[in-house]
């Protein structure tokens, strides 16, 4: 018997795990906003959802509803998030304006920035913030540094 991988085929290193009240209405409006394929869903007796997962683009995020009495809640419940999931994409502005049209929010527009990307952030209904970004420039680590001395998002 051969030894499994014991990263699984199609998972990186790192893989978020997102909590989103009403976890299944989430998977749908990832694929309109984010253009996520579904891989599962693992619903419990009481219909929620303890495990789901997308992909969008290469890479799974996981899912699950929240569960008060396991002190799994999302962001808004929790009044915010400490997190941001970044999205690279071959055209920011078409999947900022895509975003925006499934009913995600505006958290930061989006701009040409110092560090040579097109960037901006949205909100998804669930209160989790993504940024949306195409690298469109590149520039030296000593560009960055003194743009960011500046505090110019375009410099």
């Amino acid at each position: 018997m051969s030894k499994p991988n014991p990263i699984p085929p199609g998972m990186h290193t790192v893989t978020p795990h997102i909590i989103c009240a009403g976890a299944a209405e989430a998977i749908d409006f990832y694929k309109r906003a984010f253009n996520a394929d579904e891989l599962m869903r693992l619903p419990g007796p009481d219909g929620k959802l303890m495990h789901g997962a997308i992909r969008i683009g290469d890479s799974v995020v996981m899912l699950a509803d929240e569960y008060p009495d396991w002190n799994a809640l999302g962001p808004n419940a929790r009044q915010g998030t400490t997190v941001t999931l970044s999205l690279y994409v071959e055209d920011a502005d078409h999947q900022f304006a895509q975003a925006t049209a499934a009913g995600c929010s505006v958290h930061m527009p989006l701009e040409d920035m110092f560090w040579g990307d097109r960037y901006g952030i949205v909100k998804d209904p669930y209160g989790h913030l993504w940024a949306i970004a195409t690298h469109v420039r590149d520039v030296s680590p000593e560009e960055i540094q003194a743009a960011a001395g500046k505090g110019c998002p375009g410099a």
